[in-house]
């Protein structure tokens, strides 16, 4: 019987130890000595259980971490239990008094002693290999939600905190086992920039998918999983940890074509010597792993590759001309692009609804109406805005270099949104957090269907700009450039003269003396004044409309967009902020340059505000890594979008219903003066036409004037009022400590109450006005 209890507990099945043991099943037992045997019967279940179940992860299970710690615990813990197995066997053939009582008698009670503390760590055990793999025979749908080694390293982190001993050191031994094997998956993506070999698809990172992969001559995007990434590797060091890896794959395929790395190559490869130096880094790790000491290592070899090899493939100069093009053309620093790309989308729009056989269609509160645009249409109205730039240069011009590199590398397409926002090159989830939603978009302004200005990026400039900043890029011109477009829609409606003025002039003499003349001359001016009562309040509103969309257009170009590029160019530039005396008008503050440095400062071992001005030198040198500009990059980013309010839904909301009224008024003036021509030629000339009511058409626009007068007023009124609301609540953030626009103090860029005092003033001048004007009338 006690062979049989051994070779039970050795994992092997055994009738006299049946899963459920019960009186009818062991007659000849006493309850005592059926309990006894029953948590015998419960420890061999567990330990045949595990070996089925171990042998089954360690086989098929798809995370190599999980295979690790499966097998971990077979040949180490259950290991020990078959040598605590073995050691009792021995002692009882060896008659130990311990275990043998008088005439050779083993009591029951001692055997199950023996195996007294092993009961809570097997099924300790058990519950951790459940975890790894719930089922016995797992489906394939199952297998793909099994465990992953993320997973796993989570829960043996929890584990240590059981407050049992053993259960700590057992599961402390794991973890070293678990972390170790997602270093060796590090290790292969940081030394070599290469996927692992074995288990690549439960590393947090992949490579993009199908649908949203971006390749760039040759060159594979790489995106991280969040699900995959333990929760001791954090964002900052996830996006370095890509960095460092996608740094290696430019440099393993397009190094070789670079010149500076060309020359040495045929001393020593730049990545091989520094080879030792990284794996020295990632084998000091002691278990578990720290974050901190993760996180330093990591730092020390992006630092190391970016001082050895990036700074020669990826200089300075190079980020800020692609800067300086992304600020000129994406945030309209050149007005004149603007200017064009709006004139050519109208004139684009116009050809579609002048073209034979093109049905009329009434305007609604949408835009321009369900017009469809091709990809060809766009793209050629991108080339023709190159084109009209090109015609402002004289023939003894130099040549402009920035429109020649805007022209082969910006292209305007049909925007395609997705509904997810994954995570995205060179970037760990939640470092763009501050994107803005797709549920309030301005893409659709421009040509009546979602456009997008985007850029291709050449390698190995995707080192430092990755989608999601082409994104927020593209977002921010489609909401600057709708402002744009609406304020020269309005402005234009002053250039339909006959709506202004009595036009043509009246003839004058001899024709204005005579009788006729003198009554055609009176009709017109009463037909005139009539039109210019009714007008009276449509031109009040354009104006005001007109007024605030010059103001917030001023505001967010002069002093938001062109305050953070300063701020983050003098940053990049290593100048002093006040060194020019050429006297611009916004002038960046110590407040403003702080922003990017206190930005380096936390994301960096930074020196400390005392330290002595000797170690510029290489504080320049850690601030020239690539990924802390790309850090940098992504606050000015976030600074900017909050500055200008499109982290705000229910500003951007407001806006885009405000916009869309003014494109429907200005739709209905251009139809009532179309109507109104139509006719003047009837009553003046004589000439009718058959297919148009123009006095019916004239009073139906009368009426939906009047509606949308008031749709554009109350617009207009929501949208200042939303700004004080705006204002009120950064004022409250800043009240309780929480920085509201600049992160590092000092003086904020695009204070809200600036453009609330413009609007103020404006409002109580058009006030005076009215006075002034009624007063006159009164008179």
């Amino acid at each position: 019987m006690l062979h049989e209890l051994l070779i039970s507990l050795s994992g092997h099945p055994s009738p006299l130890l049946p899963r459920s043991s019960t009186e009818s099943s062991h007659p000849f037992l006493s309850p005592p000595e059926l309990a006894l045997l029953s948590s015998l019967s419960h420890l061999s279940g567990l330990h045949q259980s595990l070996l089925s179940r171990t042998s089954l992860i360690s086989s098929v299970h798809q995370s190599t971490v999980c295979r690790a710690v499966s097998t971990a615990i077979v040949s180490t813990h259950l290991a020990r239990f078959q040598g605590k197995v073995l050691e009792v066997e021995r002692e009882i053939l060896r008659k130990d008094s311990e275990r043998v009582g008088g005439y050779g008698i083993v009591p029951l009670s001692g055997l199950v002693g023996e195996f007294d503390g092993w009961t809570r760590r097997l099924e300790w055990f058990w519950e951790i290999v459940q975890f790894m793999l719930p089922s016995e025979e797992p489906s394939q749908r199952e297998r793909s939600k099994a465990c992953t080694g993320a997973g796993i390293i989570d829960r043996l982190r929890d584990e240590t905190r059981t407050g049992y001993p053993d259960l700590e050191e057992a599961s402390l031994d794991l973890i070293k086992v678990a972390e170790t094997a997602w270093l060796r998956q590090l290790s292969t993506w940081v030394l070599y920039g290469r996927l692992p070999a074995f288990g690549a698809e439960d590393f947090f990172i992949h490579e993009s998918p199908e649908d949203t992969k971006v390749t760039t001559r040759g060159i594979t995007a790489f995106v991280i999983e969040r699900p995959l990434l333990p929760k001791f590797v954090s964002s900052s060091t996830a996006s370095s940890i890509l960095f460092i890896g996608r740094s290696l794959n430019h440099l393993r395929i397009r190094g070789t074509r670079l010149p500076s790395l060309s020359a040495t190559a045929s001393t020593e490869s730049p990545l091989l010597s520094l080879l030792p130096s990284h794996l020295r880094h990632l084998s000091s790790f002691s278990f578990p792993i720290s974050p901190s000491s993760l996180s330093a290592s990591i730092a020390a070899i992006r630092l190391s590759l970016s001082q050895n090899t990036l700074q020669q493939l990826l200089p300075l100069p190079k980020i800020i001309e692609i800067l300086s093009l992304l600020r000129e053309f994406f945030l309209l620093g050149r007005g004149e692009f603007a200017v064009a790309l709006i004139t050519e989308a109208d004139e684009r729009i116009r050809s579609r609804w002048r073209r034979p056989g093109q049905p009329s269609r009434d305007l609604n509160l949408q835009g321009l109406g369900p017009v469809v645009v091709k990809e060809g249409e766009v793209t050629a109205v991108l080339a023709r805005t190159w084109a009209a730039l090109s015609s402002f240069q004289g023939e003894e011009d130099a040549s402009d270099e920035k429109l020649d590199l805007a022209r082969d590398l910006i292209y305007l397409s049909l925007s395609k949104q997705s509904p997810s926002q994954s995570s995205t090159p060179g970037r760990a989830a939640g470092s763009h957090s501050f994107t803005p939603t797709h549920d309030v978009v301005f893409s659709d302004f421009l040509l009546s269907t979602p456009t997008s200005l985007s850029l291709r990026i050449p390698p190995p400039l995707d080192l430092f700009l990755g989608p999601r900043d082409l994104e927020i890029y593209s977002s921010i011109n489609s909401y600057l450039l709708s402002i744009r477009r609406a304020h020269l829609r309005l402005t234009s409606l002053w250039q339909h003269s006959s709506l202004r003025r009595e036009h043509p002039a009246p003839l004058g003499p001899p024709y204005s003396n005579t009788k006729t003349g003198v009554i055609r001359m009176r009709e017109r001016r009463k037909r005139f004044n009539e039109r210019s009562m009714k007008m009276r309040r449509i031109w009040a509103i354009s104006g005001a409309a007109a007024f605030l969309l010059a103001e917030m257009g001023g505001y967010f170009q002069g002093e938001v967009v062109k305050g953070c590029w300063e701020g983050f160019r003098t940053w990049l530039a290593r100048t002093p902020s006040r060194s020019s005396g050429d006297g611009s008008e916004i002038t960046v503050d110590d407040g403003d340059e702080d922003i990017w440095r206190d930005s380096i400062t936390s994301m960096s071992s930074a020196t400390s505000p005392g330290q002595p001005a000797t170690t510029t030198s290489s504080t320049t040198r850690t601030t020239d890594d690539p990924e802390s500009l790309s850090r940098a990059h992504a606050l000015y980013l976030k600074h900017l979008m909050s500055s200008l309010l499109l982290t705000s839904t229910d500003f951007t909301s407001t806006l885009r219903s405000f916009l869309l009224s003014t494109d429907h008024l200005i739709a209905l003036v251009s139809r009532l003066d179309h109507a109104q021509q139509g006719l003047d030629l009837e009553a003046d000339q004589g000439v009718v036409d058959a297919l148009n009511d123009c006095a019916k058409e004239e009073q139906e626009v009368q009426v939906q004037l009047q509606s949308s007068c008031e749709r554009v007023g109350d617009g207009l009124r929501d949208v200042v009022a939303r700004l004080r609301e705006l204002d009120g609540e950064r004022n409250r953030e800043t009240e309780v400590g929480e920085a509201g626009y600049v992160p590092g103090g000092g003086r904020e860029i695009g204070r809200l109450d600036r453009l609330l005092m413009k609007l103020d003033f404006g409002a109580m001048a058009s006030v005076e006005d009215e006075r002034n004007k009624g007063n006159r009338d009164d008179r």
